[in-house]
């Protein structure tokens, strides 16, 4: 079965940290790039970062730059999503999301304090 599901959101105070984790399995994770997305309700999802397929390349919102690293395990089929110095603002459901288009199911990030 072909899925991807996030964990590691939560809640959190401004300043504070979190790792996403989004564990992929069904295909072979390691030919493809991964991003992360996140969106608040009324609003459309937003690209936050992105990996290619062997990691040697990223990118990332402008909102986010500095704060947040991406990475990826290919022997774990895993895209990580390294929070730092999080603000209110920063409160979203995250999803990761294949090139294939997979989309996982999405974890909540709440910033407040």
């Amino acid at each position: 079965q072909v899925r991807l599901v996030e964990s590691g959101g939560g809640l959190v105070q401004p300043g504070g940290a979190l790792r996403l984790s989004c564990v992929a399995s069904g295909f072979t994770f390691r030919h493809f790039a991964m991003s992360w997305y996140r969106q608040v309700p009324g609003k459309e999802r937003e690209l936050v970062a992105s990996i290619t397929s062997t990691g040697d390349s990223t990118n990332f919102a402008d909102s986010v730059k500095g704060r947040f690293t991406i990475s990826r395990d290919n022997a774990k089929k895993t895209v990580y999503l390294q929070m730092n110095s999080l603000k209110p603002e920063d409160t979203a459901v995250y999803y990761c999301k294949a090139e294939t288009g997979i989309w996982g199911q999405g974890t909540q990030v709440t910033v407040s304090s």
